[in-house]
């Protein structure tokens, strides 16, 4: 596994290492400590399997910028591991792409299953950036228990599909999984979407979450 880290603190660095360490075994690192070494090493690094990367480092162009490093990296999950756990700062990261939201001020043992789950497909966020973007969903699209109660007008299939990407899986897995083609997933996603008034498979976790509540 080959893994781009970013953050202007060289000793937050070598202790993300470590712990990375400790869960990937023989896995690479690129290092970069302002936001434009990020995008070079993203243009002529090759591919990388995952970017861990703060917010706000020297250099930073605002939330554009994770929309910059997708598109250098297509396909590549950005997952931000940052200081800053102001509400604005991970809608803002979200709704531009990123699939997942680290705290820096989280436990050893929380950063580690955070990672892991990332690192296995799934989407962290910090369990109080979920119940507050789920309060927050009533003025995306107005819902009610009726609402819930009915699956937010979803169809059981797409309501498995739906838990599929909960998980972080992809649309091939879950097609493997439920026995469908990937056109079909593709088909179900978009309706999922649709029913949810979400636009990304990031915004559909926190209303599945939602929906559990």
């Amino acid at each position: 596994m080959k893994i781009l880290i970013g953050d202007d603190h060289l000793l937050f660095r070598e202790g993300l290492r470590r712990l990375l360490e400790q869960l990937q075994g023989e896995a690479s690192f690129v290092e970069a400590g302002t936001f434009d070494e990020v995008v070079e090493q993203c243009r002529v690094g090759g591919t990388f399997d995952i970017v861990l990367m703060d917010l706000h480092m020297p250099g930073w162009p605002g939330f554009d910028g994770l929309r910059e490093i997708q598109a250098l990296q297509p396909g590549v999950p950005v997952v931000v591991i940052s200081a800053s756990e102001a509400l604005g700062d991970i809608r803002g990261a979200l709704d531009h792409g990123a699939t997942g939201y680290i705290p820096k001020s989280s436990s050893v043992k929380v950063m580690m299953g955070a990672l892991n789950l990332v690192f296995s497909g799934g989407i962290y966020l910090p369990p109080g950036a979920l119940t507050a973007s789920m309060e927050a969903a009533p003025r995306r699209r107005t819902m009610d228990v009726s609402d819930r109660n009915a699956g937010y007008g979803l169809t059981q299939r797409q309501r498995e599909v739906l838990e599929c990407l909960r998980l972080g899986k992809s649309n091939k897995q879950i097609a493997y999984e439920l026995g469908l083609s990937e056109g079909t997933v593709k088909i179900h996603v978009t309706a999922i979407f649709k029913s949810l008034g979400v636009k990304n498979r990031t915004q559909a976790v926190i209303a599945a979450a939602a929906m559990s509540a």
